[in-house]
């Protein structure tokens, strides 16, 4: 069993030490939480718990503690995707709920898996989420001041559970100060994949990570026989041309794991019930 999540990315020259110890230790606690509850669940399952433990701690942006977009409001998106049965379900956009990746979990049950704006808030509703603010005051702050906060933000989990299967999350709060109706890369395979072979989760700039269907990419190169190491190489260079602001944590079905970013510094923590890892 294996399992790695991160939170996002921050700047050395624009967090100061104390963040940076909290984070760390926050991403301490949830992966080790996390793999607890995979010792009897699913990978699937799992994912959605370490997902929903980074959308409720404010140092995330995701859930609590999204960035509020150009026109006050917060909206987020969250996907989870199935590497055994190679479903993905999703929200965009979605206003005023605790846990994005929960609705998108609901949504796995369902033929239209992937709700956006409007429709993905009334789903929402209908099926017992309450109408929650999601903003802290941190984040109105940053927006009253017309300033963009120190980092880019997304979570996510991937997770090899106890029978070999794969899963992985991802939910963001957005870039911040966007325009209203921007799609992230969260809720979309650039951004979230899975399959019998390997699970990816990215945060960075969504626009770079779909302009190279980076997560899609990972993913198909190891299951033609890359290992994931030179999946990882070959997929980051082709960021380069546009010099692509991207991160991103992956398992592969024998249980290696492996993180990478193409700017300094994703957050990110693993551990397999022995060996612990989290970013310095």
């Amino acid at each position: 069993m294996k399992l790695i999540i991160h939170g996002g990315f921050f700047s050395e020259s624009s967090t100061n030490p104390e963040t940076k110890a909290a984070k760390q230790t926050a991403l301490e606690r949830i992966v080790k939480d996390s793999y607890e509850f995979l010792k009897s669940h699913s990978a699937l399952e799992t994912v959605v718990h370490a997902v929903s433990l980074l959308e409720d701690d404010e140092l995330f942006n995701a859930g609590t503690g999204s960035q509020i977009q150009s026109d006050g409001k917060i909206r987020m998106s969250a996907a989870i995707m199935n590497g055994d049965t190679q479903k993905m379900s999703g929200v965009i956009n979605i206003e005023e709920v605790k846990n994005p990746v929960q609705v998108a979990q609901l949504l796995m049950q369902y033929d239209d898996r992937v709700l956006g704006g409007s429709g993905a808030t009334n789903f929402a509703r209908v099926h017992g989420f309450p109408a929650v603010s999601t903003e802290i005051p941190q984040r109105r702050l940053e927006y009253e001041a017309k300033r963009k906060a120190n980092g880019i933000g997304t979570v996510g989990c991937v997770a090899l559970d106890s029978n070999n299967k794969i899963a992985a999350a991802t939910s963001t709060g957005g870039k911040g100060f966007e325009i209203p109706g921007r799609i992230s890369d969260s809720a979309t395979v650039a951004g979230n994949y899975a399959n019998a072979f390997c699970g990816v989760s990215l945060t960075g700039v969504g626009e770079d990570i779909v302009s190279n269907a980076t997560a899609a990419k990972i993913v198909t190169r190891v299951s033609d026989g890359f290992s994931l190491q030179e999946a990882f190489t070959k997929t980051f260079s082709e960021l380069k041309p546009y010099d692509g602001f991207a991160g991103a944590i992956a398992i592969d079905g024998q249980g290696n794991m492996w993180h990478q970013d193409s700017h300094p510094s994703m957050v990110f923590a693993s551990f397999d019930g022995e060996n612990f890892e989290v970013f310095e």
